[in-house]
């Protein structure tokens, strides 16, 4: 049993419409068109406030659906590990680069086309991505702010919610100039990246978030050393599926990493295992 099962037999039994439900997640009918007919990916239960409201006005058990999700969404990750990444769209990246301090841009822009795809400019996609999406996520219930999102995309109210839940599942394989152009573009002022240290700053415009300056590095741990199990990486270890198959060697890795006050999930721990055995972040033999 899936989430579009689920809704439909429920709206079947209270005597509802798509339009009710569309209306009472404060979405279009075309987005729960697309989740009923399963072409579109349920969205993620912890970038989303949608299950609760649907919950709600389905009378259903409260995070029944968010499970579902879950499940299916991981599922669906497995079918796709391993899949060749694409490149970013052309429009995309120039955006990017053109967001970019200009003393970097550049070295940047040789590196980025040397290397389509490459771990560099994944990495500084990513983490655009990631400093956008919190602002999403924590704004998500903000009226003004989605109208503000609404009034420069000239989208309705329920358009810009539906804009941003799709954007909210957005990874770094499928990033589009629509995607770019109605969050990266209004909400970066620049950013800029120390290539010794690999540390990432963002500025952000103050119409958007406040002009938050977002500073990003990554930090050595020291060898030998045994990191902390946090709950994310007990719940990992727990599921064979996401752990299944990984070596004694890569889990000595993962425990490793350091958060500071973040406490990952178990999804992280996978995405981060697949990230460990994708050659294209490593120069020399994959990891296996």
């Amino acid at each position: 049993m899936d989430v579009a099962l689920v809704i439909s037999r429920r709206l079947e039994e209270l005597g509802y419409v798509q339009k009710d439900l569309a209306r009472a997640a404060q979405v279009t009918e075309s987005y729960v068109s697309q989740l009923l007919n399963r072409k579109k990916l349920p969205p993620s239960p912890n970038r989303s406030d949608i299950y609760d409201r649907v919950d709600e006005f389905l009378q259903l058990p409260v995070g029944e659906l968010a499970r579902l999700a879950q499940l299916q969404r991981l599922e669906d990750r497995r079918r796709h590990v391993g899949d060749d990444p694409i490149p970013l769209f052309h429009e995309a990246r120039e955006l990017i680069l053109r967001k970019c301090s200009r003393d970097k841009e550049k070295i940047l822009r040789t590196i980025f086309e040397r290397l389509p795809f490459g771990e560099l400019e994944r990495l500084i996609t990513q983490t655009l991505m990631d400093v956008v999406k919190r602002v999403a996520r924590a704004e998500m219930q903000n009226e003004t702010w989605l109208r503000m999102v609404a009034q420069g995309s000239a989208l309705t109210f329920e358009e810009a919610r539906v804009k941003v839940l799709d954007f909210l599942d957005t990874d770094v394989l499928h990033v589009s100039i629509e995607t770019c152009g109605a969050f990266l573009d209004p909400a970066i002022e620049s950013w800029d990246i120390d290539l010794a240290t690999f540390s990432i700053e963002v500025v952000l415009f103050g119409r958007y978030a406040e002009g938050h300056i977002k500073r990003f590095a990554f930090r050595e741990t020291e060898s030998g050393r045994p990191g902390i199990e946090l709950a994310g990486y007990k719940e990992f270890l727990k599921d064979p599926a996401l752990s299944g198959t990984a070596s004694e060697e890569e889990l000595a890795f993962l425990r490793t990493l350091s958060f500071g006050t973040r406490h990952p999930t178990a999804l992280y721990y996978y995405r981060e295992l697949q990230n460990l055995r994708d050659p294209l972040h490593f120069r020399g033999d994959r990891v296996d």
